[in-house]
């Protein structure tokens, strides 16, 4: 019995004639001298598709601001969708993806920079200054209160 042949979550050579499409759009547009025509759904479900199922990758599923990544993938694919050529490249997933990837790459070194900020802010404006205890603090808000601390001073010595 032949193996079935499996469905990939973007059909390649659908998305390659939507983008060949949209480009003679846009060339049309510019000839009349008319706005950018937007893009088309399918060619939007296809970049979040690509997008989100980057996102499961092994390296991204466990970041807090995975949805972030996943937009600012969107967004890159839609600012460099011009660039893509169906001359030099037959296949746009491979392009889109290189893009979605390299924009979560931005995203963490970015989110990364925060970190760091934020971290510095806490080091400089004394984190004791602002985590001031009561002497009437009950046991259990004390270890809470205890444990906060010795996270801050772990991260802030390693």
């Amino acid at each position: 019995m032949p193996k079935a042949k499996t469905e990939h979550y973007v059909n390649n050579r659908d998305f390659l004639d939507a983008l060949i499409e949209y480009r003679e759009s846009v060339a049309e547009a510019a000839a009349k001298d008319l706005p950018k025509p937007r893009i088309t759904n399918y060619i939007g479900s296809c970049f979040l598709k690509i997008a989100t199922h980057l996102s499961y990758k092994s390296n991204f599923v466990n970041y807090m601001y995975r949805e972030d990544m996943i937009s600012d993938g969107i967004e890159n694919c839609v600012q460099y969708i011009h660039n893509f050529d169906p001359a030099k490249s037959k296949n746009p997933f491979a392009y889109f993806t290189q893009i979605s990837y390299f924009a979560f790459l931005r995203r963490i070194q970015r989110e990364k920079r925060q970190l760091d900020i934020k971290t510095k802010i806490v080091e400089k404006s004394g984190f004791e200054a602002l985590m001031t205890s009561d002497a009437n603090l009950t046991n259990e808000y004390r270890n809470d209160y205890n444990a906060i601390k010795e996270n801050i001073i772990t991260k802030l010595n390693s």
